[in-house]
């Protein structure tokens, strides 16, 4: 339990706010690149500021202040120019940087433009993502984590905007305990309503140990469930909680942005790797995975949404004031200590954790995740995500499952499958961390 201002501190992202100061330390999506494909200008929102992201003709992104600083008129509505941004009120113009380059309804020997600027902030893409940085200069390198930088894969990106803070999406990662009853129990009694009976994720999978440890990127989640042993990857390896705002699901990306205080876009962002090769994309696509159907109910049968329902009912800020932790929430507890240590840190005015300035280290990050695929069989079912629902949402719905079928196809031929990454392992030794047992070995 925590107390309203200690919640306060861990929750507000605003500028000026402790948490929007340690979050600006990073850099966040701030849109899919595809979503500039139809519409070169676009309305953002992100860390409780008000922007606009656009391509200018040229091709280079820009990212600036919503209201233009002449009569602030939303730029959402500017004019890509060949270097930059046109209001389209008067005709001044901003380039990447901010700085205003023309007022063409001024006379012609005005100095006026050169004291004239509009917020602005670096952007970067990458693997099909636009990200923006929003803190002190200088910034640090864009991470160029392996999912976003391998060859021979599909990738596509699903978005789901929700309506309540990013911590509750993140703790989610640190509570194992909520697969076998949500992801389980709760899916059996969903489908058996219906008179259905299906195998669930979970199926009877009974919790029996887990343990969280600290490392250079953030969290390992290990886990030891019914049947399993210290020798499976589920407690050997285990998964990754990337810090601030990122879950590593396989070969998936959970990315959750803040908004503001009370609302999360949700990157969903897939990977799939069949094992064979594949040309690159000319593009990645986007498509929204639904937070709700047309019937305005859950989609249960998508696990995130499951997660999604889940975040949201706790309300636009969780009350942890309100909350009865027990012993098996030690991982929201520790990853909650993780949080106020980094704010701590920046408050001293130290850098926090996860903050790339060597170029040499920057190359490609490898995070460790049990479900990563090494193995062929997983290779061709790719990511836990796409083959639990979402997939039907996927504009390469179809080249996806072909790409499988031409795997397994591969592989009946006697084909060698291409080498899998290789990902790291991280041995508990002595470092910082957390375990509890929950039913005797």
């Amino acid at each position: 339990m925590l107390t309203p201002q200690e919640n306060e501190r861990i929750t507000r992202v605003g500028p000026g706010t402790p948490m929007g100061a340690l979050l600006r330390r990073y850099w966040m999506p701030v849109a899919a690149a595809a979503e500039l494909a139809e519409t070169p200008v676009r309305k953002v929102r992100l860390l409780g500021e008000d922007l606009v992201l656009f391509r200018d003709r040229s091709g280079v992104l820009g990212l600036i202040d919503e209201p233009c600083p002449h009569r602030r008129v939303s730029m959402e509505y500017g004019i890509p120019e060949e270097s930059g941004l046109r209001c389209p009120y008067h005709g001044w113009l901003f380039d990447h940087a901010g700085r205003c380059t023309e007022q063409p309804a001024e006379p012609w020997n005005s100095t006026f433009k050169d004291r004239v600027a509009t917020r602005a902030y670096p952007v970067q893409e990458l693997a099909g993502l636009v990200f923006a940085y929003l803190g002190p200069q200088p910034a640090p390198l864009l991470p160029r984590y392996d999912l976003f930088v391998w060859d021979d894969v599909v990738r596509h990106i699903g978005i789901t905007e929700l309506p309540c803070n990013y911590l509750q999406c993140m703790e989610n990662g640190l509570d194992p305990s909520h697969a076998e009853w949500l992801h389980g129990y709760y899916m059996r009694y969903i489908y058996g309503r219906k008179g259905e009976t299906i195998a669930v994720p979970m199926d009877g999978a009974r919790h029996h140990r887990f343990r969280f440890d600290v490392f250079e990127h953030g969290m390992i989640t290990r886990r030891i469930v019914e049947g399993a042993s210290e020798e499976d990857d589920i407690w050997r390896i285990g998964a990754s909680v990337v810090f601030p705002i990122t879950r590593r699901v396989g070969t998936t990306f959970q990315i959750r942005v803040p908004i503001d205080d009370t609302h999360t876009r949700h990157y969903n962002y897939v990977v799939m790797r069949p094992g064979i090769p594949v040309p690159p994309q000319d593009a990645v696509p986007v498509y929204e995975l639904p937070l709700l159907e047309q019937d305005g109910k859950y989609n249960i049968e998508v696990l995130l949404v499951q997660d999604f329902m889940c975040w949201s009912s706790q309300g636009p800020i969780a009350r942890r004031d309100l909350e009865r932790l027990g012993q098996s929430d030690i991982g929201i507890i520790f990853y909650r200590e993780l949080v106020r240590e980094q704010l701590d840190r920046v408050e001293r005015g130290e850098e926090p954790i996860e903050v790339y300035r060597d170029p040499d280290k920057n190359t490609c990050i490898a995070l460790p995740d049990v479900n990563s695929p090494r193995r062929p069989a997983q290779m061709i079912t790719g990511s836990q995500s796409s083959a639990a629902g979402d997939l039907k949402y996927s504009p390469i719905r179809d080249l996806v499952l072909s790409l499988r079928e031409e795997a397994a196809e591969h592989i009946a031929r006697g084909g060698p499958l291409l080498p899998a990454p290789e990902l790291p392992v991280y041995p508990m030794g002595d470092s910082r961390h957390r375990e509890l047992q929950l039913l005797p070995g």
